[in-house]
């Protein structure tokens, strides 16, 4: 395997770097301040607008979609993850090359399953950066991590798709122009495990859909977009909004998730990196008891395991990004789920020991550490928590030594 840039990923690596470098790490703090002061932070600030355009103009756009059809750049996953990398850098880089998450996803799904009236009415708007979108699948009174477990419920009636249940974790519910989310319910309940569900396109106006409350991690809304609990009381759509058709939906679910994680702990990678080079800062410029933190207490040697550890861990996920290039999902399961497991903890690591050497001005909203750290954290959960994606991992290494136990 060569994890070599092809000559059109170091093209895109060479524009979207300078991009961040020049157009959005210079207004970032600003813009978050702007947001906190604003006194209605759920809203989209000016300068977002502009820098979208701008990216837009420069063919900065889509960069996750292979698709070239629908105006993604072609890019397979090796190619993507190092531009993932550097837009994680930064909290707003995604939203602004229209890459951030669950959009991706979502649109991700529209290209592989839906119709030409669902693509039409969602997708396009979605691709070109007009409208937001939001994925509800978590469900507060049940165990989310076992999907079967999903109470929600998508009743076929008739030429109707009816749905009702309680959603929450549904990220960027909170966003103003959130104007559809995914939903999945359960169809048949007698049908195969796997073919018991649905997905569902839902408007975001239609009746019955009530965001009933914004969710915190560690005090963060993540505002603009936040995490939602939702509600959905006999919702009645015509039965052309169910994607695919009914029964589908796990099998939508496990398409979707392969890139996504690749795109998730790029970004972690990028935010790790980050957060090293504000501990190396930091720990050169600070001094206590006559020395510069550096030369103090241990922090070189932290300072290097770090480095070992990102470096580490981007050769694990671009190595699952080729394997998804080459085999597809069936050939990176475990790999998938060892990126899940593995990247999280190691970006919790650097950032945990970046605030140690800020002291208690890493924990403030002075530096992007706290809000790292919460965004890092909840990763441990989200797309599936470590103790799944473990088992995963385990069941495959096992399977050619207990021979009848490998499910």
């Amino acid at each position: 395997m060569d994890f070599s840039h092809s000559a059109t990923a170091a093209d895109y690596l060479a524009r979207v770097g300078d991009f961040i470098s020049a157009r959005i790490e210079p207004v970032e703090a600003d813009y978050h301040r702007a947001l906190r002061d604003s006194g209605d932070p759920w809203v989209v600030l000016p300068v977002i607008d502009e820098l979208k355009d701008k990216a837009r103009s420069q063919g900065l756009w889509n960069l996750f979609l292979p698709e070239r059809e629908h105006g993604g750049a072609g890019l397979s996953n090796v190619e993507y993850a190092p531009l993932a990398e550097l837009m994680g850098r930064s909290a707003i880089a995604p939203v602004v090359f229209n890459c951030n998450a669950p959009d991706t996803g979502n649109a991700e799904v529209l290209v592989r399953y839906g119709s030409q009236d669902q693509q039409r009415q969602w997708l396009e708007p979605l691709l070109r950066g007009e409208i937001r979108s939001a994925f509800c699948m978590t469900e507060p009174a049940v165990a989310s991590s076992d999907a079967t477990n999903m109470a929600a419920t998508a009743t076929v009636d008739g030429d109707q798709i009816v749905l009702n249940g309680r959603k929450w974790w549904s990220t960027g519910v909170g966003h103003p122009q959130c104007a559809f989310v995914i939903f999945m319910g359960l169809t048949d309940p007698e049908a195969h495990r796997y073919q018991q569900h649905s997905m569902v396109l839902v408007p975001m106006d239609a009746p019955g859909v009530r965001v009933e409350r914004m969710l915190s991690v560690f005090g963060h809304q993540d505002e603009p977009f936040g995490h939602g609990e939702v509600s959905f009381t006999d919702v009645r759509l015509p039965l052309s909004a169910v994607i695919a058709g009914p029964g589908r939906g796990f099998e939508i679910a496990q398409g979707r998730l392969g890139p996504g994680r690749i795109h998730h702990c790029m970004r972690l990678i990028g935010l790790a990196e980050r957060a090293l080079e504000l501990a190396c800062t930091r720990a050169s410029e600070r001094v206590a008891f006559g020395k510069p933190l550096a030369n103090l207490g241990g922090n070189r040697e932290r300072i290097a395991r770090a480095r070992i550890a990102i470096n580490q861990a981007r050769l694990l996920v671009l190595h699952t990004a080729w394997l998804l290039d080459t085999q597809g999902l069936a050939g990176a399961r475990s790999e998938v789920s060892q990126i899940k497991v593995a990247v999280p903890a190691m970006a919790l690591d650097v950032i945990d020991m970046a605030i140690q050497l800020h002291g208690a001005a890493g924990l403030s909203e002075d530096f992007p550490l706290a809000a790292a750290y919460s965004g890092a954290r909840s990763l441990r959960l989200a797309d599936g928590p470590d103790e799944v994606h473990l088992n995963l991992v385990a069941r495959q290494e096992l399977a050619g030594y207990l021979p009848g136990k490998s499910s």
